[in-house]
């Protein structure tokens, strides 16, 4: 049966910088992959309609470049979705999630430090119950600079999925230069070297040029 993978970035790029290659690898497998962006930039937020119409560009071409099979958008206020009830949020996810029926979740790292990405984690996970959702028969975590690595000590991510990635590699930091304004020269975190760094250490550790790391939740054969 066909693959079909949806990964929840919590802003428009974390699915780039999380599980890029993934998605390109996963596609040219012939898998279904679908994204599910939960926040988004609006005038109510403070954003010009320059900026909005930038970042609307940029979603349309990230999208694509990976060609997928469904781009959700639940444009919720970035920064704020502490802001939401916890039922009005898991009610917008389980909506989407119903509509997929992904047999792979894949979810931002549940103690990232930013608290939209932790609130993204429960809201999803949540969506992931075997009773409600037999559908979803794998869930895993992944990484995003600036947001993972900033994770208390005793919450250090610890991955036990890779991903080889070593012949997409370019193609995944040629998606993430798409988002201008998210991209900047190192050493900030999100930068195309960083983004090549993750790749080198994480392949390091199973003995491939480029690798992506996740942390593996749930699987069930």
């Amino acid at each position: 049966m066909m693959q079909k993978i949806l990964v929840v970035a919590t802003h428009p790029d974390d699915e780039t910088l999380g599980a890029g290659g993934l998605i390109l690898k996963k596609k040219k497998e012939g898998c279904k992959v679908y994204v599910l962006n939960m926040t988004d930039m609006s005038r109510e937020c403070g954003f010009t309609q320059e900026q909005i119409n930038i970042r609307t560009m940029e979603i349309d071409k990230m999208t694509r470049r990976y060609s997928l099979d469904g781009y959700y958008n639940l444009k919720l206020k970035p920064a704020m979705l502490d802001t939401y009830s916890y039922d009005e949020l898991v009610k917008k996810v389980s909506d989407v999630f119903r509509e997929v029926k992904p047999d792979t979740v894949i979810l931002p790292y549940m103690y990232d430090i930013h608290s939209d990405h932790r609130i993204v984690f429960e809201v999803c996970y949540s969506c992931t119950k075997s009773f409600r959702y037999h559908f979803v028969k794998k869930v895993l975590m992944m990484e995003t600079p600036s947001e993972t690595d900033f994770a208390l000590p005793q919450q250090t991510f610890s991955p036990n999925y890779f991903v080889n990635i070593s012949e997409y590699i370019n193609e995944k930091v040629e998606i993430a230069e798409i988002f201008k304004s998210e991209i900047r020269e190192h050493p900030f975190p999100r930068s195309k070297r960083n983004i090549r760094a993750y790749g080198t250490i994480r392949g390091a550790v199973i003995g491939v040029d480029s690798a992506e790391a996740f942390f593996l939740l749930k699987e069930i054969d």
